[in-house]
């Protein structure tokens, strides 16, 4: 008996695995089919249902991505992702999330001494358009008088960076500095957006754009499980040992 559930637990964390690797590679058609295929197997998988939403969601069906998540809230009612996601979904209709081809490449999210930040924006913009952003959207930054302001591909404003990173910022854009920017994290109250310098004028050499606080280095900001889950609204305990593994029940999260 327990050689076959361990053999269910590698099963499902293999099948997880495959289907996350898909949504990472934005092929969300085969990306449902293979969420499909777990939920048929394991019909509490809340993970594969939100997973499923996501695909749905990336392909403009929206009606199944809402009864995906519906069916996660009703496995469990306190799902984080399933609970956001159908908060989102009211505010996509048409218009539709930012597209992949917008999306920042992992390597952007590297939090890199001087070079790079993450910053909180302010005056943020009205719920129906950050629900159009996800995490690993391209930002643009635009100055604005004395203040910088951080717009989506469309050109729609989303929020401002902090006055006390804005002024340094604004400073070294002047002075011929460029820089690239892409969304973190979204919530209802709080966007948080990292910035990287991209080009370095000769005129600003020695100038940090983010000079480090005491003991920073070189590191990752977000690692990748949750990069994974950021970008891709999806869980990712094929990467963790399950509590059937540490010897307990497989609850899901």
């Amino acid at each position: 008996m327990a050689y076959q559930e361990e053999e269910q637990v590698r099963l499902r964390r293999q099948r997880s695995k495959q289907a996350i690797a898909l949504a990472m590679q934005g092929r969300w058609r085969e990306a449902v089919a293979a969420n499909q295929e777990i939920i048929a197997s394991f019909p509490h998988d809340v993970d594969a249902y939100n997973r499923l939403g996501r695909a749905y969601i990336e392909l403009g069906d929206y009606g199944q991505a809402k009864e995906a998540y519906q069916r996660a809230i009703e496995i469990d009612p306190y799902n984080v992702i399933a609970q956001k996601n159908l908060r989102r979904l009211p505010y996509l209709g048409e218009a539709g999330s930012e597209a992949d081809s917008d999306r920042a490449e992992p390597q952007h999210f590297i939090e890199e001494t001087g070079k790079a930040g993450v910053v909180s924006l302010y005056r943020l913009a009205p719920p129906e358009v950050l629900a159009r952003m996800a995490a690993g959207n391209k930002a643009y930054l635009k100055v604005d008088g004395s203040g910088l302001t951080v717009t989506n591909a469309r050109g729609e404003y989303l929020g401002q960076v902090e006055p006390r990173h804005a002024q340094r910022l604004i400073k070294l854009m002047e002075g011929g500095n460029q820089y690239a920017a892409a969304i973190v994290s979204t919530a209802e109250e709080r966007v948080l957006v990292i910035i990287r310098e991209a080009y370095q004028d000769p005129s600003q050499a020695g100038q940090l754009s983010f000079p480090p606080r005491s003991g920073e280095s070189l590191r990752p900001y977000l690692s990748d499980k949750m990069l994974r889950r950021e970008l891709e609204h999806i869980e990712t305990e094929a990467e963790e040992p399950t509590e059937t593994e540490r010897g307990g029940d497989d609850n899901q999260d």
